[in-house]
């Protein structure tokens, strides 16, 4: 691929737009976490299902082989500090929810307070492609948060398709 395929096909990619999410999940044995998630998409009506990507060399992966289950929780306009917080990333013995508001699904998995919302569901299907891991997520629950109706879902558009 030529130089300028490569700038062209970045761009393009770049340009898909992808709501921002954080994936939160537990390890099974009591260790949970939060990861900003910004490639999820609906795949399915019935049954409701959505698709999401984990980068290869995370722990989470391990976790969500193990437990099958996660929560996606959606970003709304206003909560660029949970963009920073989770966009930071987390070593695996290291607390991600520290000051920030939680509340539990009917399973105990950590839903943000702050959010848009959540989608609780079991991974009923992994794809290894490329860099990342697709996660398919049959949804079995899911909750509105108080500013649903009245804030806009957070939208990221990259510059170039190659990196965040």
């Amino acid at each position: 691929m030529s130089d300028e395929q490569r700038t062209t096909i970045g761009m393009m990619l770049g340009r898909i737009p992808s709501g921002i999410f954080v994936l939160t999940a537990t390890d099974g044995a009591g260790a949970e976490t939060g990861m900003l998630c910004s490639w999820v998409q609906q795949v399915s009506f019935e049954p409701p299902m959505a698709s999401f990507v984990v980068q290869r060399d995370r722990y989470l992966n391990d976790w969500l082989a193990t437990t099958k289950t996660a929560v996606l929780n959606m970003m709304g306009e206003s909560e660029k500090h949970l963009l920073v917080h989770f966009g930071r990333g987390f070593k695996r013995e290291e607390p991600a929810f520290e000051g920030i508001a939680l509340q539990r699904t009917t399973t105990g998995l950590p839903v943000l307070e702050e959010s848009l919302g959540y989608l609780e569901g079991n991974i009923v299907q992994q794809i290894p492609t490329g860099d990342h891991v697709v996660y398919i997520l049959e949804v079995t629950a899911a909750g509105l948060g108080e500013t649903i109706h009245e804030e806009q879902p957070m939208v990221h558009i990259r510059k170039s398709g190659f990196h965040y």
